[in-house]
């Protein structure tokens, strides 16, 4: 056991530990044992598989080209600046969030956390160092046994659900204080760094803002805020869903990305010149978002329910245009002061993994930098006027990602032909399902 974990566990008399690894999907997966048996710097081995299981559990049928026919074992080591104590756990528990290794000592490049850091290395290389804030909105739903049943709000404290929309309602809010308690508890136990949380424009849709940061810290960060949510408000007989569509007619939900780069060196924000001014950079990182975010989608909205919150007039980005102050753009430059000049990021939905969305965001800016783009002019009206210029199904995403070299050098061969094989899978799944929109609309009429 590695000496900052085990006094970790020492300090807080931790008897159970959660060792964990975020999957594709950004579930986590792992194993629960007594601490004294956990191993520490000595690993703890799963099979490498675990990467290409789908979010329904099942693995795509031909994975030969995206790991060993062996089907070997990984290990995976603890990261200690992860270590957090489990708030909701019955008796005291921690948990590690581990990266993976090959026997060889060789990084496991296809696991979501590995692909996030090797973006950073590549920002490090050139003096840089992204800084990131992730907004992540989210529906309260009543809990829901069958999925044939369409989701409904809550009922509050006042023992009603919102009659309709509530957005920036303070009062909203207040409707869910008991549950609020408890995940403003949960999340400062884990180091969770709220920054604000609002009512957002659907019923019982929340957002909530973390602080700026490290990018893999706040990823970090993001990846187990949606369980504290989750956990939370099963405390409290609610569903907390980051579907990205969860309602038909409602919003849906979001992880917008706010994103700057600092040289490493002195500390300053390089979108910014002495003068105040955007520097050439910052015009090259928006030009790279814009290039590069289509062929990313599928990192950013990687379900088959993603594409359903990717529409014309529905508060959600249609293209990748960007504008000063303009929500209705793909990408939002903020008015903020030289200092904190940035970029949001408005595409990715809330169901994304925050890894591989942070990675996917970066790597698109980072390759602008490099290959020095320009962008083009920004938008003052609205965007979604405009036309569609990301993909409009998981499908087309697949095949945009396989087919962009750019990309698939800096997020790496067998992480994209591990990723592409399992939401090939999960769509070839979802294929097979008969909605009843068609029995609706086609069993007697076509």
């Amino acid at each position: 056991m590695s000496d900052p974990i085990s006094q970790y566990f020492k300090d807080f008399n931790i008897q159970e530990v959660e060792a964990i690894v975020p999957d594709m999907a950004g579930i986590a997966r792992g194993k629960l044992m007594p601490a004294e048996k956990f191993q520490g710097d000595r690993g703890m081995r799963l099979p490498e598989s675990i990467f290409l299981q789908t979010v329904t559990g099942d693995y795509p049928e031909d994975t030969a080209q995206a790991m060993s026919p062996a089907e070997i074992d990984i290990i995976l080591k603890p990261d200690p600046r992860t270590v957090r104590r489990v708030p909701w756990a019955a008796e005291p528990t921690a948990q590690v969030i581990h990266d993976c290794f090959y026997a060889d000592g060789r990084r496991v490049k296809m696991a979501p956390r590995e692909v996030l850091k090797h973006v950073l290395d590549l920002y490090a290389q050139r003096g840089w160092e992204p800084v990131v804030a992730p907004e992540l909105e989210f529906y309260l739903v009543e809990p829901n046994v069958d999925a044939d049943y369409p989701l409904k709000p809550p009922m509050g404290r006042s023992g009603r659900s919102e009659p309709g929309r509530q957005s920036y309602s303070i009062a909203a809010v207040n409707e869910f204080d008991p549950l609020f308690d408890d995940l403003y508890q949960f999340c400062e136990a884990q180091d969770i760094a709220i920054d604000t949380l609002i009512h957002e424009d659907g019923p019982a849709q929340m957002e909530i803002n973390l602080l700026h940061g490290n990018a893999l810290d706040l990823a970090d960060q993001a990846f187990m805020f949606k369980r504290t949510a989750r956990e939370a408000a099963l405390r409290h007989k609610m569903y907390a869903t980051f579907m990205a569509k969860p309602h038909a007619k409602e919003p849906g939900s979001a992880m917008h990305l706010h994103q700057s780069v600092v040289d490493t060196k002195t500390g300053k924000n390089v979108f910014s010149a002495d003068d105040g001014t955007p520097t050439p950079l910052f015009f090259a990182h928006l030009a790279g978002l814009q290039r590069y975010l289509p062929a990313a989608m599928a990192l950013l909205a990687p379900n088959v329910n993603s594409y359903r919150r990717i529409t014309r007039f529905q508060v959600a980005p249609i293209n990748v245009h960007w504008g000063y102050d303009n929500r209705t753009a793909g990408l939002r430059v903020p008015m903020s002061e030289p200092q904190s000049r940035r970029v949001e990021n408005r595409i990715s939905g809330a169901d994304a993994n925050p890894y591989l969305a942070t990675a996917a965001s970066l790597a698109c800016g980072y390759l602008g930098m490099v290959q020095g783009l320009s962008p083009t002019d920004p938008i003052s009206g609205s965007a979604h006027e405009l036309p569609f210029s990301l993909p409009r199904n998981l499908d087309e995403a697949i095949r945009l990602l396989r087919e962009c070299d750019p990309l698939i050098d800096i997020l790496g061969d067998s992480f994209v032909s591990a990723f592409a094989l399992v939401k090939e899978a999960e769509y070839e799944v979802f294929l097979q399902v008969i909605s009843s929109w068609e029995r609706e609309h086609l069993l007697l009429n076509v």
